[in-house]
């Protein structure tokens, strides 16, 4: 079981500083959030790759994912709201077409770096247009997207979310059904699926063999707000048994609502997380 940490937590600091922080803690792969402060695409220069590629290096750390899923560059002013504006269910082909150019350039960023995989959002319904009309515009910007990534290797995981237009697993396990490409699958956020009250076990059932990359935070009274794992309400001992079969990839625990204390944030997470496999390994030896 492989563990990584998301520089999302990191926005007080550069990305080159988030990656030594997050390998130091004990980390055997970081998540890098392509977005300002850290890699807004549009703006990144050769020179940014390649100290880029350097500091991974040196520290000794895989990256587990690019994490495209807001873009807070776009406004300049680094405001960010709405969060997930522009984005791919924009009826404005204009702007979707912004979004999904993106979209590719953190793919090409993805292939660089010799990572698999890109996540990415619906975003939420848009006011000008109803639900079937953001789901036929998503549809048409994934094609597009996905071409790029068939072409490029890299795959592209939709995260769903409470409050976007695709927010249930069912919603998405359907439309990765409906594009029909092997590089499309599930960014699995499972602090997502509890608040929505999904059963983890059906939820990973249902996207056997196309979860690309999983997200983990605890979370309490199903409230949407990422906690370090361990204080909240979530079961991870259950959690972390659904992975010993179907997934080999990256655990990325996602906690960017400590942007006070992200290296405490890491640490902790680490040990209770290594903790928690440990324990688990004693069992299954005895048993």
């Amino acid at each position: 079981m492989r563990f990584s940490f998301s520089t999302n937590a990191f926005i007080r600091h550069t990305v080159y500083k988030a990656i030594e922080s997050i390998a130091a803690a004990g980390y055997d792969g970081v998540e890098l959030l392509a977005d300002i402060p850290h890699l807004y695409v549009h703006t990144l220069r050769a020179s940014d790759i390649k100290k880029l590629k350097s500091t991974l290096t040196s520290s000794r750390i895989a990256v587990s994912n690019i994490n495209a899923n807001t873009v807070r560059g776009y406004y300049g002013n680094g405001s960010g709201e709405p969060l997930f504006e522009p984005c791919l269910t924009d009826p404005d082909p204009d702007v979707r077409g912004w979004r999904v150019d993106y979209t590719k350039k953190c793919i090409d960023l993805a292939s660089e770096l010799g990572c698999p995989n890109v996540s990415i959002t619906s975003g939420p319904i848009q006011p000008e247009s109803t639900p079937e009309e953001g789901v036929e515009s998503l549809k048409k910007a994934l094609r597009e997207i996905i071409f790029h990534a068939e072409k490029t290797g890299v795959k592209v995981g939709l995260e769903y979310e409470p409050g976007l237009l695709i927010e249930s697993g069912s919603e998405l396990s359907c439309l990765i059904n409906e594009i029909g490409s092997e590089f499309l699958g599930a960014n699995l956020d499972l602090g997502h699926s509890h608040v929505l009250g999904e059963d983890p076990e059906s939820t990973m059932k249902l996207l056997q063999g196309r979860i690309f990359h999983v997200h983990l935070e605890d979370i309490k009274d199903r409230r949407h707000f990422h906690l370090i794992p361990g204080t909240g309400d979530m079961d991870f001992k259950k959690l972390l048994s659904l992975f010993d079969k179907d997934y080999s990839g990256f655990i990325t625990v996602e906690l960017y609502t400590y942007p006070d204390k992200p290296e405490e944030a890491a640490r902790k997470s680490l040990e209770f997380l290594k903790g928690l496999a440990r324990r688990r390994a004693v069992n299954d030896a005895v048993n």
